[in-house]
């Protein structure tokens, strides 16, 4: 039987990082990983500046490409907003070659990587045994990595309690002459689909398209038949292969604890992506090294451990979720209430975000006392 001081269940973004932090303090450290890497990931794969500021290495050989200005489309009365940066605003990778170079880092640095193990059931005691198709491994912790659907958390006693919302992206191949018209630019539209956005995120050889409704509606919405609409939108008739998929981002984090029985929830298992936005890099990465930093700091101790890291969560992810959580509500359920701030204050809204973006700034706390002004000025101002 194999045992660690640490096991990491899931290898993406949070998990992988949590095991390169670990793996700089000799921490015994194992990732249980229920697929061969590198492996495909359904995601976006833009890599927003303040998630790559967060790398402890460099990242340039699995970077795609980067961009260092974005659109942001509205409906047909409001023009479209460009931002532009110095830094690389988005950078895009593939989730594949992304989350094994984290991976390998961990690796040089002494890390165990199982793979091809998926986690069947979890023994709860002082020492935690892990049932895998391939046999036993015992940790006194566990990080729990394995996404939104996170079976570990299951496992673990946790009822779902986040808010998760539905999209659907496609990786998509044009002609020549589509991919150079629409590979030059990070695109959002916004309303491209009810209570959501589409995007359209140029990679080396292809185009990640998809749609998503970003906050919880009773509406039922055919994911497929808004993502056929948006093509349109896009000006594409013609598509030489595509690979679709659809997938589900928790918005809202979970209301009733992040730790219990020594497994710690991070990224897309706590539901820590971002409300207004579904980015979800970030907070993975943040949260887990959140998460082993609070490992480390407690020597391993159980308690002090829970505590640190909830303490980190409170102090850095939690207020900007839940002040994103009510932006969201305002931006995509009350259309005319947003219109009246984007018809005159749209650059000022787009710049705010992309700092947000560029880790610049945080969400306001007063937000709403300074919209309603902004609306009151607009409105008296006609």
């Amino acid at each position: 039987m194999k045992s660690f001081d640490v096991a990491i269940i899931g290898s993406g973004p949070a998990g992988a990082s949590a095991a390169f932090e670990l793996s700089k303090s000799g921490i015994s450290t194992v990732i249980i990983e229920k697929e061969t890497l590198p492996r495909y990931k359904t995601c976006g794969g833009g890599l927003v500046f303040r998630g790559l500021k967060m790398m402890p290495f460099d990242i340039s050989a699995v970077v795609e490409k980067k961009f260092y200005s974005m659109d942001i489309y509205f409906s047909k009365k409001y023009p479209h907003i460009t931002t532009k940066r110095e830094e690389p605003i988005v950078s895009m990778v593939m989730r594949d070659t992304f989350d094994n170079l984290i991976v390998e880092k961990a690796k040089d640095n002494g890390v165990t990587l199982l793979q091809n193990h998926k986690v069947l059931d979890i023994t709860f005691g002082e020492i935690q045994t892990i049932h895998t198709t391939e046999g036993d491994v015992t940790a006194k912790f566990i990080i729990a990595a394995d996404g939104a659907l996170s079976p570990t958390a299951k496992i673990a006693g946790w009822k779902e309690t986040r808010t998760i919302i539905p999209a659907l992206e496609y990786e998509v191949e044009v002609p020549a002459a589509d991919f150079e018209r629409l590979s030059q630019d990070v695109r959002f539209d916004i309303d491209a689909i009810p209570y959501g956005y589409g995007w359209c995120f140029p990679k080396k050889n292809h185009l990640s398209i998809g749609v998503g409704v970003i906050v919880k509606t009773n509406r039922k919405i055919n994911l497929k038949q808004y993502y056929a609409d948006y093509l349109k939108k896009l000006g594409i008739t013609e598509i030489l292969n595509e690979t679709g998929h659809g997938f589900v981002v928790p918005v809202a984090p979970r209301t009733d604890s992040f730790v219990q029985k020594n497994v710690f929830l991070t990224g897309d298992a706590a539901g820590l992506a971002d409300p207004l936005v579904a980015e979800g890099i970030s907070n993975a990465i943040l949260s887990g090294v959140q998460a082993a930093q609070a490992i480390i700091e407690s020597n391993l101790n159980s308690e002090k451990a829970t505590a640190l890291y909830i303490e980190k969560l409170q102090t850095t992810i939690l207020p900007e979720i839940e002040k994103g959580r009510i932006l969201a509500h305002h931006f995509y359920h009350k259309k005319s209430f947003r219109n009246i701030i984007l018809k005159k204050y749209g650059q000022y809204a787009a710049e705010a975000m992309t700092d947000l973006f560029m880790g610049e700034r945080t969400y306001p706390k007063d937000y709403i006392a300074s919209i309603s002004k902004k609306i009151k000025e607009a409105i008296f101002k006609k």
